[in-house]
């Protein structure tokens, strides 16, 4: 198969794979970074044997992915670069509106990165990208009851953090 069957086959995936990436990193910028490792990955692969189930295939190359960045991140020491550092931008709509509801999305975000890996990776897979837990077993290896006991333990510790955080479903 070609390359242009390849982009073909990922285009309709990327909204996927974007939100997976960033449940699966802590910021943005390593988000986007973890969706070119991703595609990158996905391309050699593809050169050597097109997948069956683009989709799931393309969540466990994401996946694996990140754990390899999280393993060379254990080891690295973290870098702060501020290419926009001073720069002030203005916008013409609502930003009370949108820093409310963004300060309620990081407020999740931080919550979720305070959960075990395996049940923030779970609860990603299974609640965010809509895979089954069968599909989730066979992405990361374990049991398809496991997969449902960390989904499901992964809810009420998120559910507790966020409560202590006041943060409430509306």
């Amino acid at each position: 198969m070609s390359d242009d069957e390849f982009v073909e086959a990922m285009h309709e995936h990327l909204d996927l794979l974007y939100n997976l990436a960033r449940r699966l990193t802590r910021s943005r910028s390593q988000a986007e970074d973890l969706v070119q490792e991703t595609y990158l990955r996905a391309l050699r692969g593809w050169r050597r044997r097109p997948p069956d189930d683009v989709r799931a295939w393309l969540a466990t190359v994401c996946l694996n992915a990140a754990r390899a960045g999280w393993r060379y991140g254990s080891v690295r020491p973290v870098e702060v670069l501020d290419p926009d550092a001073g720069t002030t931008v203005t916008s013409g709509s609502d930003t009370a509106g949108e820093a409310m509801s963004g300060l309620v999305r990081e407020q999740v975000h931080r919550a979720l990165w305070r959960l075990p890996a395996a049940q923030r990776e779970a609860i990603a897979l299974m609640d965010l990208c809509g895979f089954t837990a069968a599909e989730v077993a066979a992405m990361t290896g374990a049991p398809r009851g496991t997969i449902l006991a960390r989904v499901h333990r992964g809810h009420k510790k998120l559910a507790e953090l966020l409560h202590r955080q006041g943060v409430t479903a509306e």
